[in-house]
């Protein structure tokens, strides 16, 4: 499926929780085993956050790919927020490697959320992620669980 059949019929409906998953280009898994790469996309995540652009539910950092949920904010569209996201975190990682170029692939999987029962088992769905994947016995040993909101 390319970008522009994912875009289809994307709409942004601020205070609308969305369930986002975005891959690193390449499924790059070496970049997030650096936990200070890890620290510096959560920071920037919070960031987005604390300003007002959406409020965080949950989520978690896996080797090569971020599930979000979120609530959208009033500052800017979906598509806005997963630009400052991406651009971001980015930047700010490549910064730190002494890199340059694409950190992430353009898409992004978004699913809005209409009730009560799937935002609670979509924020299952991520805090349960890493151990599905085989990442850690107990979800607790995941080594960005405080990456996880709830």
């Amino acid at each position: 499926m390319s970008y522009n059949d994912l875009r289809k019929g994307r709409c942004s409906i601020t205070n609308q929780a969305y369930f986002v998953t975005t891959v690193l280009d390449n499924r790059d898994d070496a970049i997030f085993k650096s936990f200070y790469c890890a620290r510096l996309l959560i920071s920037h995540m919070q960031t987005l956050h604390e300003n007002n652009y959406l409020h965080s539910m949950a989520w978690v950092i896996m080797p090569d790919h971020v599930h979000w949920l979120f609530q959208l904010g009033h500052r800017k569209s979906l598509a806005g927020v997963m630009q400052l996201f991406k651009g971001g975190s980015a930047y700010k990682i490549n910064k730190y490697q002494q890199k340059s170029g694409v950190l992430w692939r353009d898409s992004y999987y978004e699913h809005a959320l209409r009730t009560e029962t799937e935002v609670k088992n979509i924020a299952r769905y991520i805090v349960a992620n890493p151990l599905r994947a085989g990442l850690v016995k107990k979800i607790s040993d995941y080594p960005h669980w405080d990456a996880i909101w709830l």
